[in-house]
Formats: C-alpha cells, structure tokens, sequence
C-alpha cells in the first residue's frame, strides 16, 4: 500500500515543493535497507532517496524490470 499526500503549498524554508511517499515493504528488504543505509552513516529515507536520484538510476530500474519480464514472463 503507497499513498501520496498533496504537496506543500506553503514552504516557508526556501525548499521546493515535496509530496510524502508512504510504502509497505517486507521485514527482511527494510533490514537490508536498513543495513545499507547504517553503513553509510545514513538514514533509510536519505539512503532511499539517494538510490532514486542516482544518475543510473532509470538504466538500472530498466534493467531489472527486463530482468523481471523474462523471468516470470510479461504481465498484461
């Protein structure tokens, strides 16, 4: 389940307008995630988003999403 909640209107600190992503993931990827990120000395929020703003990012998502395809097949 994801959910987004309506941008910021008002942001009185100078940052551009953002929206709040909200996802259920499974125990074991968010201790992963969780791991990656302390290695880094990062939170799981900033280490997720520095994983979505990579410049490979799209290449990479593409890649797996192909990956994915042949695997299990094209879904419709």
């Amino acid at each position: 389940m994801n959910s987004l909640t309506p941008p910021c209107d008002n942001d009185h600190h100078g940052q551009p307008d953002s929206q709040v992503l909200s996802l259920r993931i499974e125990a074991a990827l968010l201790e992963r995630l969780t791991d990656h990120a302390a290695k880094r000395g990062m939170s799981v929020q900033d280490y997720v988003v520095r994983t979505l703003v990579r410049d490979d990012f799209d290449e990479r998502f593409k890649a797996s999403v192909e990956e994915t395809e042949r695997f299990y097949g094209r879904s419709a």
